[in-house]
C-alpha cells in the first residue's frame, strides 16, 4: 500500500509576474503599463523598483488583468477603482516615511 500524498503536477504552472505602471496626471488620463512580464523579466521589475525605492505591491488578481494590456496603453475604465486604491496605498506610505 502506497501511502505518499500525490505530487502537485501545477507546482511548475505557478509564475512569477510584474507589471510596472506609470501615473502622470499632466499628460495621462489613466495610469499607463510601461514594464510587464514573466520570469526574469519579473525579477528585472522588481529588482530595478527596489533599487529605486518603488513602492511594490502585490496582487495576483489586478496582474493578471494587467499583464494581459499591451505596453504603453493606459489601463481601462474597468481597472480605474482598484488601481486607484493601490496608488492611495502607496501614496500613503510615502506620507508616513
Amino acid at each position: 500500500m502506497n501511502d505518499s500524498k500525490p505530487k502537485n503536477k501545477n507546482k511548475n504552472t505557478i509564475k512569477e509576474r510584474a507589471v510596472a505602471l506609470k501615473y502622470d496626471s499632466e499628460t495621462n488620463e489613466a495610469p499607463q503599463i510601461i514594464a510587464k512580464g514573466d520570469h526574469e523579466i519579473a525579477k528585472k521589475i522588481i529588482t530595478k523598483a527596489k533599487e529605486n525605492d518603488i513602492p511594490i505591491y502585490e496582487d495576483k488578481d489586478l496582474i493578471e488583468n494587467l499583464i494581459q494590456l499591451d505596453l504603453g496603453k493606459e489601463i481601462p475604465n474597468e481597472l480605474y477603482q482598484v488601481v486607484a486604491e493601490v496608488l492611495s496605498f502607496i501614496y500613503q506610505l510615502n506620507d508616513n516615511s
